[in-house]
C-alpha cells in the first residue's frame, strides 16, 4: 500500500510545483505589461503606480481571486503616447479595457482583437487614426465604444458578427468611406444602444432594423440617409431615444410611431419630411422631447399635445404649420423650451406655458399670432430668451415682463404693442439684448434702464417715444448698439454717451433733437453713427467731418462748420464769424503760433542735418516720410517722426505676409508695434486707381481703428503716402499663440489656455454679431492671435487682409488676400 501511495504523492507534489511555476510566470508577465505602459505612455496619473507595489493595488486596475488582471480603466487620465501591443499575451484574463479620453498616438492597437474574453472595450475620444481590423474574434464583446476618433477606410462590418453586443458606438467618425446599414444588422438581437451619428452612413434605413427589439437607444443623426422612415421601427417596443436629425429623409412620419409607448426623446429635425404631425405621436405617455424643426410639415399642431404631463421640449420651428396652438399647452407639464418660430400659426398665444415654472426659452417669432401678451408671462421667472417678434400682437407689454431677473434676450419687434416702457426694466440685471423696434410704444425712455447693467444691444427705433434721451444711459458701459431713430425724442444729445466706450452703432436720426453735437462723442468714433433729420444746431465737431460722417448729419439745417475746418466738398454753411476784437486776438495768436512753429522748424532742421547720416535703410524711409494721409484712432503720445526714425533693422521682430513688423520703444517708455507696408504701383500708368492702398480703402482702415474690444488688438493710427504705409498697433509682449505653444519659455497651463480660447471666441463673436456691418476674419490661426503681458488673447490681422488688396482699376472685382495662403473660411452673408 505504501508503495502505491508514493508515486501518487510524487505526482501531486510535481503538479503543485508546476502550478506554482506557472503562477509565478503569469505574475511576471502581467507585471511586465504595466512596466511597458509606464514606458510607452506619459501622464501625471501614472505616477501613482508604484513599481514596488502589487499591480492589483494600482489605481484603475482590478484582479480576480486568482491574481489575474480582469479590468484596466485609465479613462480620462489625459495620457499621451502609444498603447503597448499584445496586451492579452500579458493579460489573458482581461475582461474590461477602458482607454477613453486620452491622447493616444497612432492607429487602433490591432492586437486587442486577440482578447477573446474581452467584454468591454472603450477607446472613445482618444485621437486614434487609421483603419480598423476584423473584430470577429472578439465573440465575448458586449460593449464597443470607439466614438470621437479619426478612423479612416471602410467601416468594420465584422461588428455585425458580434452577437453578444449590447452597445455599439461609432459616433463622430467622419473619415470613414460612405457605407450602408446592412440588412443583416438584425443579427444583433441583444443590442440595446446603437449610436452611429455622424459616421458617414448613407442610403436607406433597412426595414430589418425593426427586428432589433432590444434597442433602447437608436441614434443615426448627422448622416446621409435617404428615403422614407421605415414603419418597422414602430416594432421597437423598448425604444426610449430615437434620433434621426440632420439627414435627407423624406415622406411622412409613420402614424404607427404611436406604438412606441416607452419613447422619451424623438428628434427628426432637419430632414425633408412632409405631411401632418401624427396625433398618435402626441399621445405618447412618456414623451419628454419632440423636435421636428426645419422640415416641410403642414397642418395644425395636434391638440392632444396640450394634455401631455411629461413634455419638456417642443421644437417645431421652420415648417409650414398653420392653425392655433393648443391653448392648454404647458398647463400639465413642466415645459423647458418652446420654439414654434417661422411657421404660419395664428390665434392667441397659449397662456399656461409657464405654469410648470421651468420655462427657459419661449420663441414664436415670424408667425401670425394676434391678441395681447398673456399677463401670466410676467411670472415666468425662469425665462432666459423671450422672442415674439414679427407677429400681429397688440396691447401693452406686461410691466413685470421687462424686469424678469434671468432673461437675457427680449425681442418684441415688429408688432403693434403700445403704451410705455415699464420702469421695472431696471430689475432685468441679466438682460443683454432689448429689441422693441417697429411698434407703437410711447412715453419716455425710463431712466431706470441704466440699472440693467449688462445691456449690450438696445433697439427702440420706429416707435412713438418722446422726451429726452436719459443721460443715465451713459452708465451702460457694455453697450455697443443703441438705435433710437424714428421716434419723437427731443432735448439735446447727452454728453454722457461719450462714456459708452464699447459703442459701435449709434443712430439718433429722424427725431426732434436740438442743441449742439457734443464734442466728446468724437472720442468714440463708432463704426456707424447717424444724427440725420433732427433740429441740431451749432458747429459740427471737426472729427466727424474728417471721419467721413458728413452724410449722417444731413437734414439738420442749423448745423455749420467752422471756417478753419470747412473742408472742400462739405454741404454745411460756415459758422458765423466772431466779433472784430476777438478776430484780431485770434489773428495775433495764430501769427505768433506760426512764427514759433517756423523758428522751431528751422532749429529742428538745422539740428537734424547736423547729425551724421543714418544707415541707408533709415535714409530711405525718412525720405518718404511726407504722409499725405494721417489718421489717429486713439489718443497718442508720439509723433510720426519718432516712429519713422525707429524703423531700423535692429527693431524688426517679424515678417508677415503683408509687411514687416517693428517693436518701437517710445520716448515715454511705452512700446508699440508698427507694421510697414510698401505701396506698389501697377505697371499700367493708364489705370487711375493704381496704388496698393488707395484713398477709397482708407475708410476701411478707419473702420478697423474704430473697433474697441478687449480681445481685438488696438490700432492706434494709420499713416499713408504714395510710397509707404504704416499701421501702429499696441505691442503684445508675449507674441503670438503659436510661439507660446511651441517656443514659449514656460508651458501654458490649462486655465491659461482656457482663458485664451475664451478670449478668442469673445473677440470673434464681437466681430460677427456686435458691429454693423459684420467683419469676417477669414484667416484665424494661432499666429494671428496675440498675447498681452497677462496672456489675454487679442485677435489680429483681420482687417488688414481685407484692406491690403490689389485693385485693377475702377471696375475690377478681383481681390488678392494679403498674408498667408492657408485655410480661408468662406465669407457668408449674415
Amino acid at each position: 500500500m505504501m508503495g502505491l501511495l508514493s508515486p501518487i504523492l510524487f505526482l501531486f507534489l510535481l503538479f503543485l510545483s508546476h502550478f506554482s511555476f506557472c503562477s509565478q510566470a503569469t505574475e511576471v508577465n502581467q507585471s511586465q505589461f504595466f512596466t511597458l505602459m509606464k514606458h510607452s505612455l506619459s501622464g501625471k496619473s501614472l505616477s501613482h503606480w508604484d513599481v514596488e507595489a502589487p499591480y492589483c493595488n494600482y489605481t484603475g486596475v482590478s484582479c480576480n481571486s486568482g491574481g489575474d488582471v480582469v479590468k484596466i480603466d485609465v479613462s480620462g487620465w489625459f495620457l499621451t503616447g502609444y498603447f503597448p501591443a499584445d496586451i492579452c499575451t500579458y493579460l489573458p484574463q482581461l475582461r474590461i479595457l477602458r482607454l477613453g479620453k486620452n491622447l493616444l498616438r497612432g492607429e487602433f492597437p490591432a492586437s486587442i482583437v486577440n482578447c477573446s474574453l474581452l467584454e468591454e472595450l472603450n477607446i472613445t475620444k482618444s485621437s486614434l487614426t487609421g483603419t480598423l481590423p476584423d473584430f470577429s474574434p472578439m465573440a465575448s464583446l458586449r460593449l464597443l465604444d470607439l466614438s470621437y476618433n479619426h478612423f479612416t477606410g471602410q467601416f468594420p462590418m465584422s461588428v455585425m458578427n458580434l452577437s453578444n453586443l449590447e452597445l455599439l458606438n461609432f459616433n463622430e467618425n467622419i473619415n470613414f468611406t460612405l457605407w450602408q446599414l446592412p440588412e443583416n444588422i438584425s443579427r444583433l438581437t441583444k443590442l440595446k444602444s446603437m449610436i452611429l451619428s455622424t459616421a458617414m452612413v448613407h442610403g436607406k434605413i433597412p426595414p430589418t432594423i425593426g427586428n432589433m427589439t432590444s434597442l433602447i437607444d437608436l441614434e443615426l443623426s448627422g448622416n446621409y440617409l435617404v428615403g422614407q422612415i421605415p414603419v418597422e421601427i414602430a416594432k421597437l417596443k423598448n425604444l426610449q431615444l430615437l434620433e434621426l436629425y440632420y439627414n435627407q429623409l423624406t415622406g411622412e412620419i409613420p402614424n404607427e410611431f404611436g406604438n412606441l409607448t416607452q419613447l422619451i426623446d424623438l428628434d427628426m429635425s432637419v430632414n425633408r419630411l412632409t405631411g401632418k404631425i401624427p396625433e398618435s405621436l402626441c399621445k405618447l405617455p412618456n414623451l419628454q422631447v419632440l423636435q421636428l424643426y426645419n422640415n416641410s410639415l403642414t397642418g395644425e399642431i395636434p391638440s392632444m399635445i396640450g394634455n401631455s404631463t411629461t413634455l419638456r421640449i417642443l421644437s417645431l420651428y421652420d415648417n409650414n404649420l398653420t392653425g392655433k396652438v393648443p391653448p392648454y399647452l404647458g398647463a400639465s407639464s413642466k415645459l423647458i423650451a418652446l420654439d414654434l418660430s417661422e411657421n404660419s400659426l395664428s390665434g392667441e398665444l397659449p397662456p399656461e406655458v409657464c405654469k410648470g415654472g421651468k420655462l427657459i426659452y419661449f420663441l414664436v417669432l415670424q408667425n401670425q399670432f394676434y391678441g395681447q401678451l398673456p399677463e401670466t408671462y410676467q411670472r415666468c421667472q425662469s425665462l432666459l430668451r423671450f422672442r415674439v417678434n414679427s407677429n400681429q400682437l397688440r396691447g401693452s407689454i406686461p410691466e413685470e415682463l421687462l424686469g424678469l431677473p434671468h432673461v437675457s434676450i427680449i425681442d418684441l419687434n415688429s408688432n403693434n404693442f403700445e403704451g410705455p416702457i415699464a420702469r421695472t426694466i431696471g430689475n432685468a440685471k441679466n438682460l443683454s439684448e432689448l429689441f422693441l423696434q417697429g411698434n407703437r410704444i410711447s412715453g419716455v425712455i425710463p431712466l431706470e434702464i441704466s440699472r440693467a447693467g449688462n445691456l449690450v444691444k438696445i433697439d427702440l427705433s420706429n416707435n412713438l417715444l418722446s422726451g429726452p434721451i436719459p443721460p443715465e444711459i451713459g452708465k451702460l458701459r457694455k453697450l455697443n448698439l443703441l438705435l433710437l431713430q424714428g421716434n419723437r425724442l427731443n432735448s439735446s444729445i447727452p454728453d454722457s454717451l461719450s462714456c459708452l466706450k464699447s459703442l459701435n452703432v449709434l443712430d439718433l436720426s429722424n427725431n426732434q433733437l436740438t442743441g449742439p453735437i457734443p464734442e466728446s462723442l468724437c472720442q468714440l468714433l463708432p463704426n456707424s453713427i447717424n444724427f440725420a433729420n433732427n433740429h441740431l444746431s451749432g458747429p459740427v465737431p471737426p472729427n466727424l467731418i474728417k471721419g467721413g460722417l458728413a452724410e449722417s448729419l444731413s437734414g439738420n439745417p442749423d448745423l455749420c462748420v467752422s471756417v478753419y475746418f470747412n473742408l472742400s466738398g462739405t454741404k454745411f454753411p460756415t459758422c458765423p464769424q466772431i466779433n472784430s476784437r476777438k478776430r484780431v486776438s485770434c489773428i495775433w495768436a495764430i501769427g505768433i503760433s506760426v512764427v514759433v512753429v517756423v523758428i522751431g522748424a528751422i532749429l529742428f532742421l538745422k539740428r537734424r542735418y547736423s547729425r551724421e547720416r543714418k544707415v541707408m535703410e533709415q535714409d530711405e524711409i525718412l525720405s518718404l516720410s511726407s504722409f499725405s494721409y494721417v489718421q489717429n484712432f486713439h489718443k497718442v503720445s508720439f509723433d510720426q517722426h519718432e516712429i519713422i526714425e525707429a524703423l531700423v533693422d535692429k527693431n524688426i521682430v517679424g515678417h508677415g505676409g503683408s509687411g514687416t513688423v517693428y517693436k518701437i520703444l517710445l520716448n515715454n517708455g511705452e512700446a508699440v508695434a508698427v507694421k510697414k507696408v510698401w505701396s506698389q504701383k501697377t505697371k499700367d500708368p493708364s489705370i487711375e486707381d493704381n496704388f496698393f492702398l488707395d484713398g477709397g480703402l482708407k475708410t476701411e482702415v478707419e473702420t478697423l481703428g474704430s473697433i474697441r474690444h478687449k480681445n481685438i488688438v488696438k490700432l492706434y493710427c494709420y499713416l499713408s503716402s504714395s510710397d509707404l504705409n504704416l499701421l501702429v498697433y499696441e505691442y503684445m509682449p508675449n507674441g503670438n499663440l503659436w510661439d507660446a505653444l511651441h517656443r514659449g519659455k514656460s508651458i501654458l497651463d490649462w486655465p491659461t489656455r482656457h482663458r485664451i480660447a475664451l478670449g478668442i471666441a469673445q473677440g470673434l463673436a464681437y466681430l460677427h454679431h456686435d458691429i454693423k456691418p459684420p467683419i469676417i476674419h477669414r484667416d484665424i490661426k494661432s499666429t494671428n492671435i496675440l498675447l498681452s503681458a497677462e496672456y489675454q488673447a487679442k485677435v489680429a490681422d483681420f482687417g488688414v487682409a481685407k484692406v491690403l488688396q490689389a485693385r485693377g482699376g475702377k471696375d475690377s472685382t478681383t481681390t488678392i488676400i494679403a498674408g498667408t495662403y492657408g485655410y480661408l473660411a468662406p465669407v457668408i452673408d449674415i
